[in-house]
């Protein structure tokens, strides 16, 4: 079987090399780790402690797992080493900063000399992958090894479930041999049902995304991102997070066009891509406005335009989106315009922003159904409705506290998935056999 995957692997990589080399020569991309990517060539931890591997493949996953990771060490006493693997550049450069006690590696590619190398490199006692990055070679490398895969935040949308459901005679055995999954709704959980994990592997936990976001006004990195931004306590601030194309287009003439009504309005722009950084720069430079960019304060042309307008906010930096949904007073949620199918909303929630967003959210549908019930965000069907919807916000400051107040005690009362996680984690680890009874009672 893993001879068909290796030609089937073999034969998307040679479609799709054109549009890679492409990548790798105008973007820098998929460069790095080359060697761990096709051989397994990733690097065991160092020491002689039995190896817990953590995998996730992009930024929003690393930083949902740095939560995990962190009480998981806690609460293990650190007695396992920790493998954080990732699959794109930008989630290697944030693993680096977010782990510098764990060992960071690239994910293999799925061909079977690759994962049966690494694997047999690192000899994990487990394999803990977040949200629901399944791969089959990787699978039944670790299957035929006898090494226990758990999948934690496990989310699956409707959309990708009926997709599965089309070849779930093929998949039964994948999903029947995870041993451990935490599911962030029932629903969720019933979908795996389905796909054939077995029932007494599936725990619906909630989700982590709740958990662990720091929403403090003296939060070190909200005070350094108000200062390099120049934005006062008073300032009121339009802020359009992980946006793709054409949301900053949409924002940015939003914006344009309520300033006559509000002057002092200031707007940030965060897309989701760094290579796009540029070209959002040029953006808002062609546009006639002033820029200031996080990555480069020289850039700074002026606080305000020639038609005193204050000048566009362009976050360029990767791990400071969190922090900066600190200073949003109204948050539009990107992606959700476009064809990405959405963006986490939690953050700017969990800050007390208004949180909006358009019509395309099915990656985070069981979120966006959690908001929608408690009447704690906007959600726009399309962009004409963005201009009117900011003009309410903004004209009536105390409904756009009330909806931000009902967005942050509604995350407020999802929190709890991390600590129910770590302890089905010790306990597939076997480690309530080992640890002192106070240890897992903290994690429960």
């Amino acid at each position: 079987m893993h001879w068909v995957l290796n030609a089937v692997y073999a034969l998307l990589l040679t479609a799709l090399s054109p549009l890679i080399a492409w990548r790798m020569l105008r973007h820098g991309r998929y460069r790095r780790g080359i060697a761990q990517k096709l051989l397994g060539t990733l690097q065991h931890p160092n020491g002689s402690r039995p190896v817990v591997w953590f995998h996730a493949v992009s930024v929003g996953e690393i930083v949902q797992l740095q939560k995990i990771v962190l009480e998981f060490r806690r609460a293990s006493a650190d007695r396992f080493a920790i493998l954080v693997t990732t699959s794109t550049d930008s989630a290697w450069d944030l693993a680096q900063q977010r782990f510098p006690e764990c060992t960071v590696e690239w994910f293999p590619l799925d061909f079977s000399w690759a994962v049966g190398t690494a694997l047999d490199r690192i000899r994990p006692v487990q394999v803990v992958l977040v949200e629901l990055e399944l791969w089959p070679g990787f699978m039944a490398a670790c299957r035929s090894r006898g090494i226990p895969v758990a999948i934690v935040n496990a989310r699956l949308s409707e959309r990708s479930f009926r997709r599965y459901l089309k070849v779930r005679s093929l998949l039964q055995p994948m999903f029947a041999g995870i041993r451990l999954i935490a599911a962030q709704s029932p629903a969720i959980a019933a979908r795996l049902r389905t796909l054939g994990a077995r029932e007494a592997a599936i725990h619906v936990t909630g989700s982590v995304k709740f958990d662990g976001i720091e929403c403090r006004p003296d939060h070190p990195r909200l005070t350094a991102l108000r200062e390099a931004f120049q934005i006062s306590n008073a300032t009121p601030v339009l802020m359009a997070g992980s946006t793709q194309e054409p949301e900053e287009q949409l924002l940015l003439t939003a914006w344009q066009e309520l300033q006559q009504e509000f002057p002092a309005l200031t707007l940030i722009l965060v897309p989701r891509h760094k290579e796009r950084f540029e070209a959002v720069a040029q953006l808002v430079q062609q546009s006639g406005c002033s820029l200031i960019r996080r990555s480069d304060p020289s850039t700074t042309t002026a606080t305000t335009d020639s038609f005193g307008r204050p000048a566009v906010r362009l976050l360029d930096t990767i791990g400071e989106l969190s922090a900066c949904w600190g200073l949003a007073d109204v948050a539009f949620v990107g992606g959700s315009f476009g064809n990405r199918g959405g963006q986490n909303m939690i953050e700017p929630a969990a800050w007390g922003a208004a949180v909006l967003f358009g019509p395309h959210t099915w990656n985070f549908r069981d979120v966006v159904q959690v908001f929608l019930e408690a009447e704690a965000c906007l959600q726009l069907a399309d962009p004409t409705q963005l201009v009117p919807t900011l003009r309410r916000l903004l004209q009536d400051p105390a409904a756009r506290q009330r909806l931000g107040a009902i967005a942050r005690q509604t995350v407020q009362r999802q929190q709890g998935a991390v600590s129910v996680t770590i302890k089905l984690l010790l306990h597939q680890c076997e480690l309530d056999q080992h640890l002192p009874v106070q240890v897992l009672t903290r994690a429960a």
